[in-house]
């Protein structure tokens, strides 16, 4: 394990890192997630709950992560084994990075289809097919949705694969020729058409009455079992759970700072998902298109707002490959968590890594979820469809799992090896309060979010 841990790349800037880190934690959470829940649930009090969920779980549970990871610096199975005060840790640990993993597949499974949708989207508007040249009625968006994506499981069974070529492509140079070099540039053209589409939308006339519904929270509004799933959508926007961030730490150098990665990370995941949040109210207000349309607000009510704007087609465009980088920064990272797995606990070479990941999550996973609203719409899970139950026992299940055993692996297990990996000054103020906040806090905060997302 010494050899592994010392031939093991390390990212080649701090910059790269957590512009890694912020791809990998942004992707459709903050851009199509967020903004719908906010719809959903009130508006400003969703977004001002966010805010303070981010402080009180976010931060200190990508520390937790983060530690583990740089740790022993491996993949998210091996980084709960290794010995203490030459003892060895329960194997049983290791469970912790296989439920992580599963959770992995599971996202995965219904990820790749949803950046399918999108290239559907960018394909139908840049040929005609979906006609926003003019405004468009409620009608004739669902009628595209409906006829394009869920009545056509071939098309978007071939956009998705396409997905997963660009996906493949990229993850066969490698952790740092692959995935650093293709982020590098790929943030910084999300920020970019990020900024334009806020700065966008923010000027149409009527827009204060979205940024007033956006920004002013309604206090009557802000409920316990609204906080506790607005606790459950950071951990989804974070990545948290997946091994994600485990295994990209495990790219650490021990020089690097933690605290001032973790912080940088929440606050970047919070500042996208806020920017996607002006990107879409101010519009939806200005032509009158109600907020709360759910999961499809993304794909049927917003195309219905392009179609009153000039130049509509090509804010479409952009706006939709926003969308498609931001979710492909998260899939190269997800993806990789699990072939670091693959490579160093069956000695797999890369190539056939990659390959298994995929195609596997592309069969099982990806095809399933596909035909979920058509030739599977009868099996169910959970009273949900396949789509929906890859997302339930995912996000609901086994990364509150896998998150919860991390908070008390570090708490209970690791002890004092947490502190001084987190930082060369273990006995500080700063440590000793994240430690006691996670070994007793922490914990407790998950179970309430578990217990509630069950009932």
């Amino acid at each position: 394990m010494t050899s592994k841990k010392n031939e093991r790349q390390t990212w080649s800037s701090k910059l790269t890192y957590i512009l890694t880190v912020a791809g990998a934690t942004v992707g459709f959470g903050a851009t199509w997630r967020f903004p719908y829940l906010v719809g959903e649930h009130g508006g400003g009090a969703y977004v001002l709950l966010f805010c303070v969920a981010m402080i009180l779980i976010g931060i200190p549970m990508i520390l937790v992560e983060n530690v583990i990871g740089r740790r022993l610096r491996v993949n998210s199975i091996d980084a709960f084994g290794d010995k203490l005060q030459d003892k060895n840790i329960s194997k049983y640990w290791k469970i912790l990075g296989y439920t992580g993993l599963l959770g992995a597949f599971g996202i995965m499974a219904y990820y790749m289809v949803l950046g399918g949708w999108v290239i559907n989207y960018i394909v139908g508007l840049i040929s005609g097919e979906l006609d926003i040249s003019a405004p468009i009625t409620k009608e004739i968006a669902q009628h595209f949705y409906t006829s394009s994506v869920t009545q056509s499981p071939l098309r978007i069974a071939c956009y998705t694969f396409t997905f997963v070529v660009v996906n493949y492509i990229i993850l066969a140079k490698g952790i740092i020729g692959g995935i650093e070099r293709s982020v590098k540039y790929l943030m910084p053209l999300l920020f970019i058409f990020l900024i334009g589409m806020v700065i966008r939308n923010i000027t149409l006339p009527g827009a204060m009455e979205g940024i007033t519904y956006y920004l002013k929270p309604d206090f009557s509004k802000i409920t316990p079992s609204l906080f506790i799933m607005v606790l459950g959508q950071v951990f989804f926007a974070l990545s948290l759970g997946f091994g994600v961030l485990i295994t990209l730490s495990s790219y650490l150098s021990k020089e690097e700072n933690l605290i001032q990665t973790a912080v940088i990370t929440g606050f970047t995941n919070t500042l996208i998902a806020v920017l996607s949040g002006f990107m879409i109210f101010p519009s939806l207000f200005t032509f009158g298109i109600a907020p709360n349309a759910g999961p499809t607000l993304v794909f049927q009510s917003l195309p219905m707002v392009f179609s009153h704007l000039w130049a509509g087609t090509f804010f479409a465009v952009i706006f939709f490959a926003l969308l498609l980088i931001a979710a492909l920064t998260t899939s190269i990272t997800i993806y990789e968590a699990i072939i670091t797995a693959l490579q160093e606990k069956l000695k797999m070479r890369r190539s056939k890594a990659i390959a298994l990941t995929l195609g596997t999550i592309f069969l099982f996973g990806n095809i399933p979820a596909i035909l979920s609203d058509n030739l599977l719409k009868e099996v169910r899970f959970f009273g949900r469809n396949i789509f929906d139950s890859f997302d339930y026992i995912s996000g609901n299940i086994l990364f509150l799992l896998t998150a919860l055993g991390c908070a008390v692996f570090v708490g209970f297990v690791l002890k004092d090896k947490a502190k001084a990996e987190l930082s060369n000054k273990p006995d500080s103020l700063f440590t000793n309060l994240w430690f006691n906040y996670v070994k007793f806090v922490v914990p407790l905060i998950i179970i309430v979010i578990f217990i509630s997302n069950l009932a």
